[in-house]
């Protein structure tokens, strides 16, 4: 049986607490005891190895604060446009960041959202330009977690993307699309 000490039961309290619908970041740090410290020291001594310069990469993410006005941005333009969407911005990696089911959004409408703010992202282009090469690759659509349909935009720094808007839930991909650059463009503002 292991031992957890009071410090990381604390934190996963805390952790439990951040997923009912707060948002921010949590941290622990779980001491080892001093036999435990003992026997890790010759260890951690023989794994330093630091490494750098070639042996790393750099990449570019949009902030949770970006992704936030984003997504209120794309919900601001489907409610003018008198639409009910859910929006999804995922980062770099397709990890969701911000996800808003707007009032009346259908019950398919988050999942999807999601789906197509990860295509975008992992293609760095527009859903509905992605449509149009599964004519020429047709299994493109059998990638798990992607969703071929318009309403994915991809969102760039310097030419790479670093994040995805999808949207889902207005009566046509094109309005999701429309709706997903306008979230892109509040993003140059």
């Amino acid at each position: 049986m292991r031992k957890t000490n009071k410090i990381a039961g604390i934190a996963v309290g805390a952790v439990a607490l951040a997923g009912l619908g707060t948002f921010g970041a949590v941290s622990a740090t779980a001491s080892p005891s001093s036999a435990q410290a003992a026997q890790a020291a010759p260890a951690a001594a023989q794994a330093k190895g630091n490494v750098g310069g070639k042996d790393l990469t750099t990449s570019t993410h949009l902030s949770v604060d970006a992704a936030t006005k984003a997504a209120e941005a794309t919900l601001d333009a489907a409610e003018k446009d008198g639409q009910k969407v859910s929006v999804a911005v995922v980062d770099r990696n397709g990890n969701t960041l911000v996800t808003l089911r707007g009032d009346g959004a259908g019950p398919q409408s988050y999942e999807s959202a999601e789906k197509k703010g990860y295509t975008a992202v992992s293609w760095n282009a527009p859903t509905s330009e992605l449509v149009k090469r599964l004519d020429k690759a047709p299994t493109l659509k059998d990638i798990p977690g992607t969703l071929f349909l318009a309403g994915g935009a991809p969102v760039q720094a310097k030419g790479a993307p670093v994040a995805g808007i999808g949207v889902a839930g207005a009566p046509s991909g094109d309005q999701d699309e429309k709706f997903a650059q306008a979230g892109v463009d509040a993003l140059s503002r």
